[in-house]
């Protein structure tokens, strides 16, 4: 029992330094009901104020009371330029729907609308690949009920996945 509350103590203090690993996760499914791709993304806060400061200049706070007012458009144009997506081979623009923290990380929401069918899924994925040359990009897909995944990185960051 000491040994488990030794871990436990030891893991929460953990989440307050740096982290040693660079891993961001993307799941993306297609909802036929409302003929969009939903998207959820995760990546450590840090990491995406880092890149963000370095890129437009601008310490976005989140989490803070000082946080940026315009905090979500940022992110949403970081996203755009780093985070590329084709569906039957046509580049598709996502909608920035939300963000939410949990500890460290931040989650978030995307949405690309009027998506009635996916033969094909192009991923290209920088998401701080430019400051963290160790960062990894995971992207799960479940698209008419297949689920397929892509381990992307600095030197392949691009990916298709064929239904």
């Amino acid at each position: 029992m000491k040994k488990i509350l030794i871990l436990f103590v030891g893991l929460s203090f953990l989440s307050f330094k740096d982290h040693k690993y660079y891993l961001a996760l993307t799941e993306i499914e297609h909802n036929t009901k409302s003929n969009s791709v939903q998207m959820i993304m995760n990546v450590f806060m840090d990491d995406i104020e880092k890149a963000i400061e370095k890129e437009q200049g601008v310490n976005l706070k989140l989490t803070t009371k000082k946080e940026v007012t315009n905090a979500n458009g940022y992110l949403y144009n970081y996203l755009q330029e780093n985070f590329l997506i084709k569906i039957n081979n046509s580049k598709v623009d996502f909608n920035f729907v939300g963000k939410e923290y949990e500890g460290n990380i931040i989650y978030f929401y995307l949405e690309i609308e009027n998506i009635t069918k996916i033969d094909s899924l192009e991923i290209e994925n920088n998401v701080l690949i430019a400051h963290f040359p160790d960062q990894q990009n995971l992207v799960k897909a479940k698209i008419n009920g297949t689920k397929k995944s892509l381990f992307l990185t600095k030197e392949n960051n691009k990916g298709l996945l064929n239904y």
